[in-house]
């Protein structure tokens, strides 16, 4: 496989492992990119713009990065708090008076961001023109009651927690996330990252698709009383019902929803703009520095860990974002950041001063630790130490 782009001196074992992931992990299309202390070390792409065609990924391919769009959205919430504009440990109905319905009075901002809130899954699902209203996911979680005392217990909100966030910022700023993203972070960082894409850069985006590949490795692969997968197979499991809050799923190829903003699950990305992002959380990139050392400790101490009621295996939260464990390997233990289902990864690491942002558009079953994200987590690893 020919692969495009540069990486620094010392960062070679990550082009030898990005090359590898074509010739023997099935990848079709992807790109990677690695900022340290604010420079670009990797950019790197190559494959199929479509996960089922021939034209070229370019530079500037961007894809669907399904839940890493999570750690992209929490840095609104953090970054208002930062301000002084939001209380995490406030109440969220004290925003969002609508939200204390069926016994969510004491239910706090934070238990939104580290998935302690009770509220992963839908009594009624919502159909995909349902979801893409702004209102309709918000008013359905706002309405339910929770499937635990908020506080007591986490387990990963797949959907939900998009339209919690969303609704919040909404309450707070008068702009959706996606606006608010784009206005204070991605614009000004020139980041290739949007919530809500512009149909005037649809056509960067290439199509997505499933691919075949081997089984993940960590936690996922493990056996446990009950399997993620066997969660899922089960119509009337939790995990099964979160990951099913909207039925059936829209077509990600669909430019309708890729212009809708869900910001638990649709976020467009280059690798580059994920990268920039995170390089941005924790240091400065072209003079522009978003959170501050005490948010970043936010985002990075572990809020939530243990036997995860959605997943299944034992899982770790910070304010917003994944941390590192087996479920979800990262850089070192210091990183934070999120998965996507299905490949997309993006984490930084204050010790190392590493951003790294990696998108395809081959889809696995994969939810938390892909084996192509992983094989190039592991490179960075062997040049960083």
């Amino acid at each position: 496989m020919d692969v495009n782009g540069t990486v620094a001196e010392g960062f070679e074992p990550v082009r030898e492992a990005f090359a590898r992931n074509f010739d023997t992990l099935g990848e079709r299309g992807a790109a990677v990119a690695v900022y340290r202390d604010g420079r670009k070390v990797v950019d790197l792409w190559a494959g199929t713009k479509d996960v089922d065609g021939t034209q070229p990924w370019d530079h500037g391919t961007a894809q669907v990065v399904r839940s890493a769009t999570k750690g992209v959205a929490a840095a609104v919430p953090l970054l208002l708090h930062q301000r002084g504009e939001l209380d995490l440990n406030a109440p969220l109905s004290e925003y969002w008076p609508e939200f204390k319905a069926h016994g969510k009075e004491r239910l706090l901002v934070r238990h939104v961001l580290n998935h302690r809130a009770g509220l992963p899954a839908l009594d009624r699902p919502l159909t995909p023109e349902e979801a893409l209203d702004p209102h309709r996911g918000p008013e359905a979680v706002a309405a339910q009651a929770p499937a635990w005392e908020p506080g007591t217990d986490h387990g990963y909100h797949a959907l939900t927690y998009g339209w919690m966030l969303d609704e919040l910022v909404r309450r707070v700023t008068g702009q959706w996330t996606g606006e608010w993203l784009a206005t204070e972070v991605t614009d000004p960082l020139n980041a290739d990252l949007w919530l809500g894409l512009p149909q005037s850069e649809e056509s960067r985006v290439g199509r997505t698709g499933r691919v075949d590949g081997p089984e993940p490795s960590g936690a996922l692969r493990s056996r446990p009383k009950r399997s993620v997968t066997e969660a899922y197979d089960d119509p009337n499991s939790l995990t099964r019902r979160a990951f099913a809050a909207i039925t059936p799923f829209p077509d990600q190829n669909d430019p309708a929803y890729r212009a809708a903003a869900l910001p638990a699950t649709n976020g467009i990305a280059t690798a580059d703009g994920l990268a920039r992002v995170y390089a941005a959380l924790i240091g400065e990139v072209d003079g522009i520095r978003l959170f501050d050392p005490p948010t970043v400790d936010l985002a990075r101490t572990e809020e939530s860990s243990g036997p995860d009621r959605v997943l299944i295996v034992n899982t770790r939260f910070g304010l917003g974002y994944m941390l590192h464990g087996t479920a979800s390997p990262l850089l070192s233990p210091a990183s934070f950041g999120h998965p996507g289902r299905g490949g997309a990864l993006g984490f930084a690491d204050p010790h190392t001063g590493i951003a790294f942002g990696y998108v395809t558009n081959g889809f696995r079953k994969t939810v938390t630790a892909d084996p192509r994200a992983q094989a190039l987590v592991r490179a960075v690893r062997t040049v960083v130490g």
